[in-house]
């Protein structure tokens, strides 16, 4: 009997490889015309239905005639292409990183004719208004303000779990500004993809997906809210924070003092195992579904997926004063610890440090306290701007004090919906203006994994000073402006809409900004409550 088991399992195996390749190339043409056929893209034809009709109809299609057959009789139902006067073939290969319409061309999937009916349509694509994409007026990313919700599909049926994935793999295909660098083959994601959404078999298992899904953009802005699924992490909580070091896991604060006293958890005690696990083998076992541009900011991101769990208590392995030891910690409802994030009311915003040094935190700092403050500070030979943490555009106003002159600190790329898959550069952007007496004093730019997006963003402006040095370690890597994404089940997400670089072509994206001095936490300074990237900050002024 087990060569027929075998037999059998082959080519059920066989079956399953070939349906998901023919729904793969479904969702790529069905994107394709979305995008770009004139008669799609006005929004009269419910694209959505047209999906989740004809993909029911793919295991029909059983050799490349029949295939090309179907997506051409399909085309032609949709009404007449016309040519158009204009060719636009002459763009260079600098704005077309992300367009991949090789597939159009390919014989071994469509006959000649169908590939030159899809090349026609791409060269007389739908120019102008496209129903299904808009670009925001003042910012200049894209908005996908008319696509359906379907909000009362918590957990959709298989054909709207498809069209999730077929969704959102065409807007990055076509409009996220970074897909050529997420560090995988977009092509392959959609394969891959497919049997987890197929096969989901509850609410949780879709959201799983979902979460899988936007973490191959490796985007630190990629989110969504999820509840079922983050509540198989559990909705338990060990009593403190916690930062990663080495692939162990330090506490780094309490959001309970008198829950961390009661279990004995000490400010830089070195967790080494949870419930039997090694930190290393959790990061490696939920890295999927944690979305982030780079390794620091994902690091950033477990911080419910680590000790989180479903139990009163977890078991943990530690290491304190040389000595390794093993507890058992209560884990709480959060809303148990009566936790108070800190505000504006406990926290600095600017003062001065000895030696004659300013300091100012760029989270708390607003706008309309600028001018008073660089007053205050204006006669300090040296001022520190922390950056770990996120600014209320402030940057280019402090700009307009430190430098003589405007500078050039930023370019953007912008996606193009007349040829989607292509994006356009700008002039570069300008940070400070013509100033005769700009600040006379050094100037120093604290940052790490937190300083994300508009802080990132600032850092490029403010360091065009004359005089300045970077202390910290990689940011996140996730700059520009973020675009909104809406799922089925009216799941939302987001992802940077639009490239920023250095103005002579530096990239941000993924590798973030690099500090002149590499500093990080460390055990020791943990424990002993130090702020390391301060400290260094103050000893390079001192000496």
């Amino acid at each position: 009997m087990l060569f027929p088991l075998l037999f059998s399992f082959s080519v059920l195996a066989g079956s399953t490889t070939e349906e998901t390749s023919k729904t793969a190339l479904f969702c790529k043409v069905w994107g394709f015309l979305k995008y770009y056929h004139p008669e799609v893209a006005t929004g009269k034809i419910d694209w959505d239905r047209e999906f989740t009709t004809r993909v029911k109809t793919l295991p029909h299609l059983t050799s490349k005639q029949e295939t090309s057959r179907y997506y051409a009789a399909w085309i032609n139902s949709l009404g007449e292409v016309r040519r158009c006067k204009t060719s636009t073939r002459n763009i260079p290969d600098s704005l077309k990183l992300n367009l991949d319409l090789a597939w159009l061309s390919d014989t071994s999937l469509f006959t000649k004719d169908l590939t030159a009916q899809l090349n026609f349509i791409r060269e007389n694509r739908n120019r102008g208004k496209n129903f299904y994409v808009q670009v925001n007026r003042h910012l200049r990313n894209t908005v996908y303000e008319n696509e359906k919700p379907y909000a009362d599909s918590v957990f959709p049926s298989e054909p709207l779990r498809l069209l999730t994935l077929a969704r959102y793999w065409n807007i990055i295909n076509y409009f996220y500004p970074y897909k050529y660098s997420i560090g995988m083959n977009w092509g392959n994601v959609l394969e891959e993809m497919i049997p987890a959404f197929r096969h989901a078999a509850d609410t949780a298992s879709y959201q799983f997906a979902i979460l899988e899904m936007i973490a191959k953009i490796n985007d630190s802005h990629a989110f969504v809210v999820a509840k079922y699924a983050v509540s198989r992490f559990g909705l338990k909580w060990a009593p403190f924070t916690f930062g990663i070091i080495d692939q162990k896991a330090v506490v780094t604060g309490f959001y309970n003092d008198s829950l961390c006293r009661k279990n004995d958890i000490r400010r830089g005690d070195v967790i080494l195992t949870v419930d039997g696990k090694t930190i290393g083998d959790i990061i490696r076992e939920r890295s999927k579904y944690i979305a982030a541009s780079n390794e620091p900011g994902r690091l950033r991101n477990f911080y419910f997926a680590v000790f989180n769990g479903h139990t009163d208590t977890v078991t943990v392995t530690y290491e304190r004063n040389g000595i390794i030891s093993k507890k058992t910690v209560k884990r709480y409802l959060f809303k148990e610890f009566h936790y108070t994030w800190p505000s504006s009311n406990t926290m600095e915003t600017s003062g001065l440090r000895e030696h004659n040094i300013g300091y100012v935190n760029l989270g708390l700092l607003e706008p309309r306290q600028v001018a008073c403050v660089m007053k205050k500070l204006w006669h300090t030979r040296a001022i520190i701007f922390d950056l770990r943490n996120y600014p209320n555009e402030t940057g280019l106003l402090i700009s307009k004090y430190l430098n003589p002159a405007p500078r050039p600190f930023a370019v953007f790329s912008e996606p193009d919906i007349n040829y989607p898959g292509v994006f356009r550069y700008t002039k570069p952007c300008l940070c400070g203006k013509r100033n005769r007496m700009p600040y006379a004093g050094r100037v120093i730019l604290l940052f790490d994994e937190r300083t994300q997006s508009q802080a990132e963003y600032t850092v490029m402006a403010l360091k065009t000073a004359p005089v300045v040095s970077t202390i910290g370690s990689q940011t996140a890597g996730a700059d520009g402006d973020v675009s909104f994404i809406t799922l089925p089940g009216n799941y939302k997400t987001l992802m940077t809409g639009r490239g920023v670089f250095f103005p002579y072509g530096g990239i941000t994206q993924r590798v973030g900004i690099r500090p002149d001095w590499i500093v990080m936490p460390s055990v020791n300074g943990i424990q002993e409550g130090r702020d390391e990237v301060m400290d260094k900050a103050l000893e390079l002024l001192n000496n």
